[in-house]
């Protein structure tokens, strides 16, 4: 391979991996259930936003509560709200993500 196939195919390897690591979340995995989650005073709703309710995260070997809070919506979008699944002895967070 000459020399300037080698730097044009390096260079589209460290495209593909920086593009790649941007869209990358960790994984996030707890050895317990999480507690039941609190009960939350949900504002009023509010043109242009959605309520993302609270979750128990998991963070220095245990659970904190991280508060809801407002995000904007997005046409044509539904939010998923976060939440943790069981698998085998661990729990998993799933993101809260906009589905179709």
């Amino acid at each position: 391979m000459n020399m300037h196939k080698f730097m044009r195919l390096s260079a589209a390897v460290v495209v593909a991996l920086s593009a790649s690591a941007a869209f990358a979340q960790a994984v996030i995995v707890a050895p317990m259930a999480p507690p039941a989650p609190r009960t939350e005073v949900v504002p009023p709703p509010r043109a242009g936003y959605a309520w993302d309710p609270g979750h128990w995260r998991w963070a220095g070997g245990r659970y904190m509560w991280a508060p809801g809070h407002w995000q904007a919506t997005r046409p044509g979008y539904r939010r998923v709200p976060g939440h943790w699944v069981a698998r085998g002895p661990n729990w998993h967070w799933v993101p809260a993500h906009w589905a179709r």
